[in-house]
């Protein structure tokens, strides 16, 4: 950023903060708003609130005292108008604003006492400087510390500096959908002329959200490319234990199950390295097929491992594998960072020499002196929690190794091919038989008395019972007060109630021990944040409440109801909301209760929030969106991801005249990492 004129150490460090490392970011750092400076009325005539452009004379200037802030009166031939700034030092006031001297002041006109005034002025200048005043002006996402004018000079030096380029789209598409160039659309991004200019839909957005989408498909879709070339091992099941690990289990298996298993025995047996996504709903039964899948490459004499997150997402997910494997005669073993000494010598041992042939854990299990005799299948559950690294250590624990990553959480089709468009798909759409449908309801907050009070009736009657405290705002600190306080208040409402505390502050070894209690004898009544939103199996829990429930997003809402429900009990989930509810929380809440199909709040959720809020936009390894809206934008995905399969198709090295000109798109949007993938195969 210091490369731009006028930006030193201490402002860039600002500007990277609002915009990015480079000066390319500030070409994607799109205003917005506007401020239109463009009404000129006469003192008399200024209203509140309206930002002004008007020339005056100076008349009077009254220094400030303590607070007292530092007044300059000026006029016009209708009244007197008042500029106050605070924190003044030295006299460039009198400098800038001489007594009878004729300026042009342009900000935004406050009433005091009945006195229109106008605190710190935008601008002020002499009546031939007024062309430095922009009728229209853009607004732009700030930092603390950082003002407006300079996000605005970095801008216009960042746009100077943009060069001529090749046109990288298909002509066709360009001309059909009436796109400006490059340049001419970065050009216009940053000089709107009226709010209609801001839309995600006006041409020029359009065009540059296409290119950010066209660069994430291509990348992709390279990545895709190379993965296919690189050589697997072809695995095909026996059926000799997954077929007794099946008839042991007690339930047949849904047909989107049967289904993801053919699609993932056909990935193993196949020549290349297998990559794919299984998507899943809660409950519906992701764990089952992924120990069959594991059973394939334990049939075939190799191992596999399965890595969860957290600790209680692992323990329980041994736990269940145990179970299922047991008709199977396979042991299941169990690794995290707890085991110490010689218990974790003797895993580490057994691992090494193959005799445990299926090995689920945390993180512990890609550590360096973690080595596998033989590992060929890696399968990773709720696989946005990690690091891109991560992810991939745990694969290159062996020779080959094909990867199954499971995600509890609905992902829109949209984002599937945004996000995870490198990863080939299967969607388990069914729940397993004998789930019973979950009644939700919402409940405005002032009739909480009557929630505690059927709380206690369920206590008394034997239920298990989860209470979500709401999210306050984006701090774990303020979200745990939240859960203490209800955690108290509940004590006091229900003396005799066994109630346990859980948030992501406490400590691993004593959350676990809560949710164990939970799990079985010492809580009834659980009080959490939403540390408890994936993977926790507590089949008696058959009550949720959500405690301002318009807080959350959709898909939140629907993994937290996904904890309950998971037995033969009938359950229930109370949305406590806080009345009125804004148009959107009203929207969400109504779906919520309509709806069970995580796939189809998914979308409803992408369609009220927006792609950041959905994925989250801190999780780690996803390449976030800065010029395209997938709530606006969902149609040109579907176009990117079919262009960028054509382009590699008919020119698989970008060597042709526009595929030097995909490369520089690539570039641009920092998706050049893709480009060694067309060098090195």
């Amino acid at each position: 950023m210091t490369a731009l004129g006028g930006i030193g150490p201490q402002l860039g460090r600002l500007v990277e903060r609002a915009a990015g490392p480079l000066v390319v970011d500030l070409l994607w750092h799109l205003p917005t708003g506007l401020v239109d400076r463009r009404a000129a009325p006469k003192i008399a005539e200024l209203k509140h609130d309206q930002v002004v452009t008007i020339p005056v004379r100076v008349v009077r200037h009254e220094p400030g005292m303590g607070r007292r802030p530092y007044r300059v009166q000026v006029e016009d031939d209708t009244g007197v108008l008042t500029l106050v700034y605070f924190n003044v030092k030295g006299d460039h006031l009198e400098r800038q604003l001489p007594i009878g001297a004729e300026r042009i002041v342009s900000g935004r006109v406050e009433f005091y006492g009945g006195v229109p005034q106008i605190a710190h002025p935008d601008y002020v200048v002499a009546p031939g400087e007024s062309a430095r005043i922009k009728p229209i002006e853009p607004v732009y996402p700030l930092t603390a510390g950082l003002s407006p004018r300079v996000v605005q000079r970095a801008v216009a030096s960042a746009l100077e500096r943009a060069p001529t380029l090749p046109e990288w789209l298909d002509p066709a598409l360009q001309a059909r959908r009436r796109w400006p160039g490059w340049q001419a659309a970065i050009v216009s991004a940053h000089a709107p002329a009226s709010e209609a200019d801001l839309q995600p839909e006006t041409p020029f957005r359009e065009r540059l959200a296409y290119d950010e989408i066209l660069a994430s498909q291509l990348a992709v879709a390279l990545v895709r490319a190379r993965r296919r070339r690189r050589p697997g091992r072809e695995f095909k099941g026996t059926g000799v234990l997954s077929q007794k690990a099946e008839a042991g289990l007690g339930f047949t298996l849904t047909q989107s199950q049967r289904l993801a298993l053919a699609e993932i025995a056909a990935d193993m047996a196949a020549a290349q390295q297998m990559m794919r996504l299984l998507q899943g709903d809660v409950g519906s039964g992701k764990t089952v097929v992924a120990l069959l899948a594991m059973l394939i490459a334990v049939e075939n004499g190799a191992q596999a491992a399965l890595m969860a997150p957290t600790e209680i997402l692992a323990r329980q997910h041994h736990t269940v594998l145990q179970r299922l494997a047991t008709p199977a005669g396979v042991a299941i073993g169990f690794l995290s960072g707890r085991e110490k000494g010689k218990a974790r010598e003797a895993i580490l041992a057994g691992l090494a020499r193959g005799e445990i042939p299926i090995v689920v854990g945390t993180h512990a299990l890609i550590q360096p002196d973690v080595a596998y005799r033989d590992l060929a299948l890696a399968v990773i559950d709720e696989q946005h929690r990690f690091g891109v690294d991560q992810r991939l250590a745990l694969a290159e624990k062996g020779n080959a190794v094909d990867t199954l990553i499971m995600s509890a959480t609905p992902i829109p089709r949209t984002l599937m091919m945004t996000v995870y468009g490198d990863l080939d798909t299967s969607r388990l759409t069914e729940k397993p038989p004998g789930r019973q449908k979950i009644d939700t309801r919402t409940i405005p907050l002032d009739r909480g008395g009557e929630v505690v009070a059927a709380i206690d009736r369920a206590l008394y009657a034997g239920a298990k019972i989860y209470w979500i405290c709401p999210m306050v705002e984006e701090s774990e600190t303020a979200d745990l007060a939240a859960a203490e306080e209800r955690y108290r208040v509940l004590q006091s409402l229900l003396p005799s109630a066994r109630i346990g505390l859980v948030h992501g502050r406490m400590k691993g070894a004593d959350r676990d021990r809560v949710m164990a209690q939970f799990a079985g004898e010492g809580v009834d009544l659980l009080v959490a944040t939403t540390v408890v939103e994936v993977g926790v199996d507590v089949p008696r829990a058959t009550i949720m409440v959500v405690e301002r429930a318009e807080r959350f997003g959709l898909s939140q809402l629907h993994q937290l109801r996904g904890r309950i429900g998971r037995g033969a009990a009938h359950s229930t989930c109370l949305l406590l909301y806080q009345p009125p509810l804004g148009d959107i929380a009203r929207q969400r809440l109504a779906i919520l209760r309509e709806s069970e199909d995580g796939f189809r709040i998914a979308e409803e959720d992408l369609r009220l929030r927006g792609a950041g809020e959905v994925l989250g936009t801190r999780q780690s390894g996803l390449p976030t969106l800065r010029l395209a809206d997938l709530a606006h934008h969902a149609e040109l995905v579907a176009i990117a991801h079919d262009d960028a399969r054509l382009i590699l198709e008919r020119d698989p090295g970008l060597a042709s005249e526009r595929g030097e000109a995909l490369r520089t798109l690539l570039y641009l949007f920092q998706r050049d990492a893709a480009i060694q993938y067309i060098r090195t195969g």
